[in-house]
This record gives structure tokens, C-alpha cells and sequence, in this order.
């Protein structure tokens, strides 16, 4: 039965708004990262989500997620087209409405698979991007916002992720390395970042949207709430400020865009600990996030991988990081909803954690090889060597984001 908390429900309407905000700014991060030629290119592949994720979310991506149980991976159908969602339906948190949580979560669902493009940027044709945005929903996203949220096999053994550690970071960064070994190399290396400042404009928004994405997973107005939002933004000063050292310590000069991508590292990290930390902590999370993604874009670029911005080491790696760091971490002086950690004894809360995001990752690995290997039979992922030398926004939208100079 709905209990109508005005407070809780204004709250969790603003959150969703800056949620939404999120795919905005990360097509601005992305932008600016790649070369003049691809910028619309990469970022009609985050607007699109935008569009057509909530038509999925619309018709079968809650219900999938939320409504009833099949062997603890998915939900069914049951709510498919909104069914039975009207003015008093009660969401999990019965002091919001149904209809909001339907929308808070969406925005959730159209950010993650958004993540992914920056790994294949500049190399991916857009209609298989439309089939494999659609597949990996189905097959990727929504089973595990079921396992992790909706009830499923990994809620019920007792894992815990806030706001998407394992369901946004870790799957969608463990995607990206599957794309970027199956699709393979770019022919032409794009001259990019072409505007740190759009880098910047996106960070920016990003970060702003993140207090939604963390604190408003809380899903009331609470003192949880508000550490989650602290924890948030320590963890992204924090990282920030590591990598950005790291990186000058290493020869380089002090870089404006590794202090922005050690903070985007920071928020990826601490999503699944941000509501279940101490604040001391978020600030060691930060900081291991920060030194740890350095050295795993480092390895990226030694081993050759092509993740062309780098989703791999930001996301994949500070997912997984932040859940086993949660595993650790864990304290219910701070949250006593939660659990303990492995510093306060819970060894087996510890493993259950780094067990689950083992699964996560090879699930979401598997799945995406055995996706783009589908999509590839029937219409080619990988752009011809022409659209890569023309660049994608002219061979494969027919617009151009700059005009240029006489």
C-alpha cells in the first residue's frame, strides 16, 4: 500500500532528473575526447539510448527487471506496457510512487550500455550499435539489475551494491574489453582529444549527476542519503588528485585531463560502497581508484588493446575494485541496513562479493563476444576503412559537428 512521502518522492524525482543529466554529460566527455571528424558519431550513440532504451524500458525492461521471478536471474512479463502501474501502485520504497521508481531506474538503464561506445569509438557501424544496444539489455543488463536489485539469486545470497558497482561499471567496462578484442584495432588513429574543454563540460555534468545517481539510491531523504552524497564526492576528489600525482610523478607534466578522468574513476568506484562507507573510507576508496585505473590504462596501452577512451580501465576496473572494496569496507555504523566488512570480521560478506563480481565480469564478457559475433552474421559491425578515413560523422550520418575554415 502506498504511504505518499511528498519529501521522498520531490527527492526522487530531482534525482532522476539528474540522472538523466548523466547521458548528456557523458556524450560531452565522450565528444571531446575523440577526433573533429567523430564527434557527432559517438555522441548520437549516447542520445539514442536516451530514446530508445526508455522505449524498451517502456515495453518489457521493467517488468524484465522487477516483476516476478525466473530461477532468480530475470523477472517476467507481467508488467510489460506499464500493466497494472497506476496512481497508487507502491514502489519497493512504499513512501514513493511505483511510477517513480519506473523512472529513477530507467535513467539507469540508459546510461550503462552508453558507457560502452567509448570503446569502439570510431570503428562500430550505428545499425549493429542498434542491435547490440538492444541484446545486451536483455541479456546483460536486465538479468543482473534483477539478481542485484530486483530480488534475484545475488540479493537473496546476500550481495550488496548501492548504486551499480556490479549492474553499471563493472558489466559495462567488462563489455568493452569484449568489443574492443572482437571488433579489433582502429585502421586510422583519431587525432583526439579535440576539446579537453568539452572533456571538461562533461566531467562537470557527470559528477553534478552523480550526487543523483548515489544519494538518490537511497531512495528516501535519510542520513544514508546524505553520506552517500559525501562519500561521493571524497571519492572523486580523492581519485582525481591521485591519479592526477601518478601521473606527473611519471614523468609527465600535471594534466588536466588525467585529473578528470581519475575523478571520473573515483565516481565509478565508489557507486556500489557510497551508502554503506564511512567517509574515511570513501577517501581510501578514492585513492585506490585513482592510483589502480592509472596503471590499468597503462596496461592497456602496453598490451595494445584498443579501448579507444579508455571504458575498460575507468569503469571495468574501478566496478570491480569498489565491490570488493565494499566487501571490505562494509560497516552498519553508517548504514544499519547494510552489513560488515571483512575489517570488522564478515569474512564471508567479503567473498560473497568478490565471487559475485567474478560472475559479473565473465558473464558480461561471454555474453558480449557471443553478441557482436551474432550481430557480425548478419549486418557487419566493424565500419570499411573508407568511413574510418572520412571520418564516421560524414560516412555515416551525413553532418559534420564543425564547419571549417576557408
Amino acid at each position: 500500500m502506498l504511504r505518499l512521502d511528498t519529501g521522498n518522492t520531490a527527492f526522487m524525482l530531482l534525482c532522476s532528473s539528474l540522472v538523466m543529466l548523466m547521458t548528456p554529460g557523458l556524450a560531452f566527455f565522450y565528444g571531446g575526447l575523440v577526433g573533429r571528424k567523430n564527434v557527432l558519431a559517438i555522441m548520437i550513440q549516447s542520445f539514442v539510448s536516451l530514446c530508445w532504451t526508455t522505449v524498451i524500458w517502456f515495453v518489457c525492461g521493467y517488468s524484465l527487471c522487477f516483476s516476478g521471478d525466473v530461477g532468480g536471474v530475470i523477472g517476467n512479463l507481467d508488467m510489460a506496457f506499464m500493466r497494472g502501474v497506476n496512481l497508487m501502485s507502491p514502489s519497493p520504497n512504499d513512501s514513493i510512487p511505483l511510477i517513480v521508481h519506473i523512472g529513477y531506474q530507467m535513467m539507469f538503464a540508459i546510461i550503462t550500455p552508453a558507457l560502452i561506445t567509448g570503446a569502439f569509438a570510431n570503428r562500430v557501424t550505428f545499425k549493429a550499435y542498434l542491435i547490440f544496444l538492444t541484446l545486451w539489455l536483455l541479456f546483460v543488463y536486465f538479468p543482473f539489475v534483477h539478481m542485484v536489485w530486483g530480488g534475484g539469486l545475488l540479493a537473496k545470497w546476500g550481495v550488496l551494491d548501492f548504486a551499480g558497482g556490479i549492474v553499471v561499471h563493472n558489466i559495462a567496462g567488462i563489455a568493452a574489453l569484449a568489443s574492443v578484442l572482437y571488433v579489433g584495432r582502429r585502421r586510422i588513429q583519431d587525432k583526439g582529444p579535440h576539446s579537453i574543454p568539452l572533456v571538461a563540460l562533461g566531467t562537470g555534468l557527470l559528477w553534478f549527476g552523480w550526487y543523483g545517481f548515489n544519494a538518490g539510491s537511497e531512495f528516501s531523504v535519510d542520513a544514508v542519503t546524505a553520506t552517500a552524497f559525501l562519500n561521493t564526492d571524497l571519492a572523486a576528489s580523492f581519485a582525481g588528485m591521485a591519479w592526477f600525482a601518478v601521473e606527473w610523478m611519471s614523468g609527465a607534466k600535471p594534466k588536466f585531463l588525467g585529473l578528470l578522468t581519475g575523478s571520473v574513476a573515483g565516481l565509478a568506484t565508489i557507486t556500489p560502497a557510497a551508502g554503506f562507507v564511512s567517509p574515511a573510507s570513501a577517501a581510501i576508496i578514492g585513492i585506490v581508484a585513482g592510483v589502480v585505473c592509472f596503471y590499468a590504462v597503462a596496461l592497456k596501452n602496453k598490451l595494445h588493446w584498443d579501448d579507444a577512451l579508455d571504458v575498460w580501465g575507468v569503469h571495468g576496473v574501478g566496478g570491480f575494485i569498489g565491490i570488493v572494496m565494499l566487501g571490505i569496507f562494509a560497516t552498519k555504523a553508517y548504514n544499519p541496513a547494510g552489513t560488515d566488512g571483512l575489517l570488522a570480521g564478515n569474512t564471508a560478506f567479503f567473498v560473497k562479493q568478490c565471487v559475485a563480481v567474478l560472475l559479473s565480469s565473465v558473464w558480461a564478457f561471454g555474453f558480449t563476444l557471443g553478441m557482436l559475433w551474432l550481430i557480425d552474421r548478419v549486418t557487419p559491425v566493424k565500419v570499411a576503412a573508407g568511413a574510418e578515413e572520412v571520418g564516421l560523422d560524414e560516412a555515416l550520418h551525413g553532418e559534420t559537428a564543425y564547419i571549417e575554415a576557408l
